[in-house]
């Protein structure tokens, strides 16, 4: 998912009353979650997108800036 970062990947689980996504982002010594929802549209919504962002850069900051 270019539109939220570099490495970053949008994962689809379809379950039988809803399709999930989870939106994580592969650094060389973890596997970073930013978000777990349930979509109903084929778009992302905003939010979503802004939430991932600012979860990554959060992260990185504790993390020291590894990727």
């Amino acid at each position: 998912m270019p539109v939220v970062g570099p490495r970053c990947h949008e994962l689809r689980i379809v379950d039988e009353n809803a399709t999930w996504r989870i939106v994580y982002r592969i650094d060389t010594d973890a596997i970073v979650i930013g978000d777990v929802f349930s979509k109903k549209t084929q778009a992302t919504p905003k939010s979503v997108i802004d939430a991932c962002k600012r979860r990554f850069k959060e992260y990185d900051a504790i993390a020291g800036g590894k990727e």
